[in-house]
């Protein structure tokens, strides 16, 4: 437990939410207050976080929850107007599209009936019975270029010093967005999940990408959920070495843990797999406190 203090889980699916989930932000506030760690950042698929994070930030002062906006179609997709409102309202993390990503759709509804679906495409399932549209969000042009709503995007990003988190989009996306991104003064970027089936990279891309600044952030629930194999997750961590990689949880999902179990399940995986606690406490805290403009 010790490994917590001061840490921060970046990536937490906490209600309310249109899906279900273990946990509301009140309860976690106290864990993470519970627990020593310093904060967590509210991710949802649909909205922009930042005003539930300043409550809860007034309820539990020693809890630095922190708010976020997803670029789905229920933002408007790469909508520059919701992402300048997410940095006025205090929001640290843009994630790019997940559920309304064209990949990652591809992906989840490949024509397997024997497919379990995540709870995202239910919705989408249950919308279109309901003649209800919700498109995919591209960040590309027919020429395959950055939009240049995407252009403007990143240009917000980097005035309100926000953190870029690549979320689901296709390799292809994620080169050209990073790319762009660190040439416009976008300081703080998160390759999400990188170990992720949807958003697999291999060790050789991920230092390509971290040359442009970038961290790659490694997620609990990917290997918890038998997505991957532990000792694949290790292997990349220990490539990468503790400097270019964040430790997240992305829990909050009804069936598994809280996230401040998921951040010392994870820790203790770490320190068995030979990792020293200095370099487990940079991926816990000191590497999200560089991309929060703390240090």
């Amino acid at each position: 437990m010790d490994l917590l203090e001061g840490a921060y889980d970046l990536h937490v699916h906490s209600a309310p939410d249109v899906l279900p989930r273990l946990m509301d932000d009140i309860e976690m506030g106290k864990r993470i207050t519970d627990s020593g760690m310093a904060g967590y950042v509210i991710k949802s698929h649909y909205f922009c976080t930042a005003e539930r994070a300043e409550l809860i930030r007034k309820l539990y002062p020693g809890c630095e929850a922190l708010g976020a906006v997803t670029l789905n179609s229920a933002v408007g997709g790469i909508n520059p107007t919701a992402v300048e409102m997410a940095g006025r309202a205090g929001a640290k993390i843009v994630w790019f599209p997940t559920c309304d990503n064209a990949h990652e759709r591809a992906y989840v509804f490949d024509g397997n009936p024997d497919k379990k679906l995540p709870y995202w495409a239910q919705i989408l399932i249950q919308m279109k019975e309901q003649g209800i549209t919700a498109p995919t969000v591209d960040i590309f042009d027919e020429n395959r270029k950055l939009t240049a709503a995407t252009i403007s995007v990143l240009e917000i990003i980097a005035k309100h010093n926000m953190i870029l988190a690549t979320s689901h989009i296709s390799h292809e996306e994620c080169f050209a967005l990073v790319k762009e991104a660190a040439s416009r003064g976008v300081k703080n970027i998160i390759i999400t999940h990188a170990d992720f089936p949807t958003t697999f990279y291999t060790i050789q891309e991920q230092l390509e990408l971290s040359g442009y600044g970038a961290v790659m952030e490694h997620c609990y629930t990917t290997w918890a959920t038998k997505k991957i194999d532990l000792n694949t997750s290790i292997e990349q961590i220990k490539a990468l070495g503790p400097d270019r990689v964040i430790i997240s949880t992305d829990l909050g999902q009804k069936t598994s843990i809280y996230p401040d179990q998921g951040m010392a399940e994870y820790g203790k995986k770490l320190l068995e797999a030979g990792i020293k606690e200095d370099d487990i406490r940079k991926m816990f805290v000191l590497n999200q406190r560089k991309l929060l403009g703390k240090i």
